[in-house]
């Protein structure tokens, strides 16, 4: 693939394009909300589309490494802590839903569910597990931590991924409805693979070399 490297100016544009393109999900929701577009039952139809785009974010934030690799546009890097905190806010907002018009903001009554269903424990635990990494998403707390305490912190997502996909899973169990959950699987599972794979490479040709020094 050809190099393509963005002038400090275009990579701008770029980011800001990406701001505005990942915000236009949730004006979609502003608009079906104040144009009665939302449906028969407006809770869930807000309810799955904030999931589903907490999951599409989570995707695309697992995908800038190997895109990186695969392309060699290093500039990728600087579009991810974006995409990972659009994965936040969606997962925010899907929560937030929960709490809201689920419980009314009775954390009691909502704790008890989550207890009580293990499909929202999952979805729960998921979302606890990316209030740090959002949290540690700037250039100071990357410095506080040290590079490779951060990167092992963040390797959370992929657990915050799975969880989400179990969580998926067992939300659409009730209607036997498994098609986009194992599209969401085997997306995450073959981004863990490339990198399951090019660590056990680097490691055998620093293995090789060591041999060869010694």
């Amino acid at each position: 693939m050809t190099a393509f490297n963005p002038s400090p100016k275009q990579l701008t544009i770029i980011q800001s394009l990406l701001f505005a393109l990942a915000l236009l999900p949730f004006g979609r929701l502003f608009l079906f909300a104040f144009t009665d577009q939302l449906g028969a039952n407006p809770i869930e139809f807000i309810t799955r589309n904030t999931g589903d785009w907490t999951l599409y974010f989570l995707c695309l934030t697992l995908a800038v490494t190997p895109l990186r690799r695969l392309s060699k546009w290093n500039w990728l890097i600087k579009l991810r802590r974006m995409i990972g905190l659009f994965a936040f806010f969606y997962a925010t907002l899907h929560f937030t839903t929960f709490l809201w018009f689920d419980h009314f903001f009775d954390v009691s009554e909502m704790l008890k569910d989550v207890i009580k269903r293990p499909f929202i424990t999952v979805g729960f635990a998921a979302f606890v597990l990316l209030i740090p990494l959002a949290i540690t998403s700037t250039n100071g707390m990357v410095k506080r931590l040290g590079g490779k305490r951060w990167q092992w912190l963040h390797r959370l997502i992929y657990v915050v991924a799975s969880l989400g996909i179990l969580h998926y899973w067992w939300m659409k169990a009730g209607k036997h409805d498994f098609e986009q959950p194992i599209i969401f699987g085997v997306i995450v599972a073959a981004l863990l693979l490339m990198r399951v794979f090019w660590a056990w490479q680097k490691r055998s040709k620093a293995n090789a070399l060591a041999g060869t020094a010694g």
